[in-house]
């Protein structure tokens, strides 16, 4: 699929968002796993801003890796989505060899898993910052500025889908909305675990699996990440996902 189709076809899925009822978990699931397939990144994460106290939890991962990487981000209180989201601003083409300064602890943690640039945008809107996207290069060279236009578009929609939903909504079911969205993901990280030691495979491909699976039978993946738990669906159950074939 050329590079402008698979653009205007994120964006009319995270525009359907707007008008129909959606997982969080999976929109944003969907925009990380676009940006890298649309634009020239090799990894793309999100963090949101928790109901209560506005802390940043991981929400969504382009990989393993780079689920990890978030993690260690919040755990070190530093890096790009985090000032990204704290300023409301992007943060753009960051060379990792030239942050140290910036972020002593993110910066070799990040080169150590094999990247070379930042940058991250916020999910902002109005004034209401709600998270932040990382995206992350492993090649030389800068992310270029329709790339990095596309990333806000991408950001900037999903965050207006979320803002609109918690608009419908009175302030207790906004909390239990978004809370019962950082459950899920907490939920589905077991479910990739389980699926991924029962059927030796790593966690990347277990989560390719839980995916096609929700789709094929037009379910959400929080409830197919429950029925793993449950053990309601077996490794027998989740099939691997059928080979892409191109238009």
């Amino acid at each position: 699929m050329a590079a402008q189709d698979l653009l205007i076809r994120t964006l009319v899925e995270l525009a359907d968002s707007l008008v129909d009822d959606f997982d969080v978990v999976e929109l944003l699931t969907l925009l990380t796993d676009r940006c890298v397939e649309a634009l020239e990144v090799d990894d793309a994460g999100l963090m949101l801003a928790a109901p209560v106290g506005s802390d940043l939890r991981v929400m969504s991962s382009s990989s393993a890796a780079m689920f990890d990487l978030e993690l260690y981000e919040l755990q070190s209180s530093e890096g790009p989505c985090l000032d990204s989201y704290r300023s409301g601003e992007p943060v753009h083409n960051e060379d990792l060899h030239t942050t140290g300064e910036r972020w002593p602890r993110f910066t070799p943690a990040a080169i150590a898993a094999g990247f070379q640039s930042v940058s991250a945008v916020p999910m902002r809107w109005r004034g209401t910052t709600i998270g932040a996207l990382n995206l992350f290069r492993k090649g030389p060279g800068q992310l270029d500025d329709a790339d990095l236009d596309a990333a806000r578009a991408f950001a900037d929609v999903a965050t207006i889908a979320i803002l609109q939903h918690k608009a419908a909504l009175d302030a207790r079911v906004v909390n239990e909305q978004l809370n019962q969205a950082l459950n899920s993901r907490v939920i589905l990280e077991q479910a990739k675990g389980m699926l991924a030691e029962r059927a030796n495979i790593d966690v990347d491909e277990a989560f390719d699996r839980l995916r096609a699976h929700a789709r094929r039978h037009n379910l959400r993946l929080g409830a197919v990440a429950h029925d793993i738990l449950a053990g309601t669906l077996t490794v027998d159950d989740i099939e691997p996902p059928a080979p892409f074939r191109g238009p």
